[in-house]
């Protein structure tokens, strides 16, 4: 349904166009993957310019809801799924708790010897043994995150036999090592996925990965476990909560947004 755009109205047309296309997203007549009308085809309905027309798609996909696809059209976007960051909560639990199914997949996984960049992360002599653990993560079937995670042998001997798929490795690590989380230095950035990337997590071209980097130490401050997750970037967006009101630059809340 077609709601004819008000001319002697004080709102802009392209604002309301582009409340009409928003409408027609977020209510679910236009469902996630479907192309929407083109340019011309919107002129038709509308009754408005190519130019202003061009100018609302281009509102919609940086506001998320919509993507393009060079040669095929425009298509409505994933929604968002909203939940926690990796360093309050796994991302597998927090996904489940809100009612997504979820399952991982293992890579690869093996003893590999610390090299200069990896015996910097997790502050030990190169040439020390290290358990490798590559995962892929899913939710609703939809693969979101790569994580690949390095642990010092000397720490937890024996990690590569414990069932890294069925539990997460944060569990395994405290229940079974008593290597407790309590300091986390954390690094983001945007990054161009590989062709390998491109396939495990079904990202189109030209979509970026947010890489996540964490060195995780115990109380004694002692670093056991560094960490790169690699999400996909049209499925998640990390969002940070400020609490200024006790030391001026204490950290509430991180939270990430799956769709």
């Amino acid at each position: 349904m077609t709601t004819a755009l008000n001319r002697d109205s004080a709102v802009p047309l392209y604002l309301q166009l582009a409340d009409e296309l928003r409408g027609k997203i977020l209510s679910g007549e236009w469902q996630p993957e479907q192309r929407i009308p083109s340019e011309n085809e919107l002129n038709h309905l509308y009754s408005i310019s190519r130019m202003t027309i061009r100018q609302v798609l281009g509102k919609l996909v940086d506001e998320g809801l919509v993507f393009r696809v060079h040669g095929k059209g425009t298509f409505v976007a994933q929604a968002k799924i909203p939940t926690r960051s990796p360093t309050y909560h796994g991302v597998r639990e927090q996904l489940e708790q809100q009612g997504y199914s979820t399952r991982t997949e293992m890579l690869s996984s093996g003893e590999v010897p610390a090299d200069a960049r990896l015996a910097r992360q997790l502050d030990v002599p190169i040439g020390t043994p290290l358990s490798m653990v590559e995962r892929l993560r899913y939710a609703e079937d939809t693969p979101i995150s790569l994580h690949k995670s390095f642990v010092p042998m000397p720490l937890a001997p024996g990690l590569l036999e414990h069932d890294l798929t069925g539990r997460q490795l944060c569990q395994v690590l405290a229940g079974d090592y008593g290597l407790n989380m309590v300091y986390v230095h954390e690094s983001l950035e945007s990054l161009t996925p590989t062709p390998t990337e491109l396939s495990a997590l079904r990202v189109r071209r030209g979509i970026p990965l947010l890489l996540l980097e964490q060195r995780i130490s115990d109380q004694s401050r002692r670093v056991f476990e560094y960490t790169r997750i690699k999400f996909r970037g049209d499925r998640v967006r990390l969002e940070f909560d400020y609490d200024l009101s006790q030391l001026g630059t204490a950290t509430r809340a991180r939270q990430l947004t799956f769709g």
